[in-house]
């Protein structure tokens, strides 16, 4: 990727902001396995980077973003990433559902929910996985029916992110009675602040409890509130997965690059670099992470392609972050085996090092497992036939 000089008065401008306005407290806080960290305050600095300007900079300007190029959006990613700012709050509303209503929601629909996402005002969570039906999405069996004026939403999700934040929630659901697989499903979005909305915190090897199980025992939404045609949800649905895994994934490698960089100085100060088999595995790790971004820069944007492009980089960063955690297991050795006593807490408390082995082990099957991945590639890539279904 080509950046301007315009490009780079830009990128300056960004660093100059951030080194100026990250507090100081945040840097470093939340971030998958720990997006529940901190939170009131990184909800406050959400609404400062929207007050800002920063929000929304690949919304086009005509739906309240700044239109910026690509190029503008990697450095975005980049600079905030290197900057150690928080993980943002309202990343599920920005980056999923808002790219999805702009092409295909009703102007009602962008009128009514953009403005509050670009402000921070509304955070979003996403409904798809389901105890029955995780990777395999189409299995899902969370029912709507039509009600006059509303839709009246039945069934239980899993996995759901950050939901016990959100205000509204995009919810795939079966609105065909008697349908099967990909067809008759609709996405809704619904309130998740109503009396028909339970939300259970699960939680995690790491003692957190970021994501969640959400029960629908008869919540409504208006009959308005559907994006697509009823029976659509399938498209929608699969649009806003391509979204998800956009040049974000850039920024989220800088964070990696970081974390390698810390690893590589533990294993200096401790001797663990004298061994030869930790050298190796970590330049192997070094080489990985410049495959990851040569990838993602060569396929950002990708308008057509095989459609496997995106489950290539989901495999490859989802299994180099868990190797990267075993990695560090070994150079802290026998400390790596033991909770950290010192902070007061006679139970011990984890380790920034053991979180993130701990919670990698989701990575493959979070997003997507491993599994899918290899079939979509297999089958949109490779051409060669479907599995048979057990």
């Amino acid at each position: 990727m080509e950046f301007s000089a315009d490009d780079e008065d830009f990128r300056g401008h960004l660093r100059e902001w951030l080194a100026a306005n990250v507090p100081p407290a945040l840097r470093g806080a939340g971030g998958p396995g720990r997006d529940d960290e901190a939170f009131a305050s990184r909800l406050a600095w959400g609404q400062r980077l929207a007050a800002a300007g920063w929000n929304c900079l690949g919304w086009p300007a005509e739906h309240g973003g700044q239109g910026a190029s690509l190029a503008r959006q990697v450095i975005f990613h980049e600079e905030y990433a290197r900057s150690g700012a928080p993980a943002r709050v309202a990343v599920v509303g920005e980056e999923l559902l808002a790219p999805t209503l702009i092409a295909f929601g009703t102007p009602e629909q962008k009128q009514r929910f953009l403005p509050p996402i670009a402000a921070v005002r509304e955070l979003w969570c996403q409904g798809y996985s389901e105890p029955g039906a995780g990777s395999d999405l189409a299995s899902v069996a969370t029912a709507a029916v039509r009600d006059g004026d509303e839709w009246v939403v039945t069934g239980q999700k899993v996995w759901t992110s950050l939901a016990q934040y959100a205000d509204w929630c995009f919810v795939v659901c079966r609105t065909t009675p008697g349908s099967r697989r990909s067809a008759g499903l609709s996405y809704l979005l619904v309130p998740m602040r109503q009396p028909g909305v339970t939300v259970r915190p699960i939680r995690q090897l790491t003692g957190e409890a970021e994501f969640n199980e959400v029960f629908f025992d008869g919540a409504r939404t208006h009959a308005g509130n559907i994006v697509g045609a009823p029976g659509d949800g399938w498209r929608i649905a699969m649009a806003t997965l391509r979204f998800e895994r956009g040049v974000a994934m850039l920024g989220k490698q800088v964070g990696y690059r970081r974390e390698l960089a810390d690893l590589v100085a533990v294993a200096r100060r401790s001797g663990a670099a004298a061994d030869p088999g930790v050298r190796e595995r970590l330049a192997r790790a070094w080489i990985g992470l410049e495959v990851m971004r040569a990838y993602a820069l060569d396929t950002l944007g990708e308008a057509g392609g095989s459609g496997a492009e995106a489950s290539v980089l989901k495999t490859l960063w989802s299994r180099w972050h868990q190797e990267l955690g075993e990695l560090a297991m070994d150079v802290h050795g026998a400390a790596s085996m033991a909770v950290d006593t010192e902070a007061g807490d006679s139970a011990g408390e984890l380790r920034a090092w053991q979180k993130l082995y701990l919670f990698s082990r989701a990575e493959t099957i979070y997003g997507g497992s491993d599994e899918i991945q290899h079939n979509i590639i297999a089958t949109h890539a490779l051409g060669l036939p479907r599995p048979p279904r057990p």
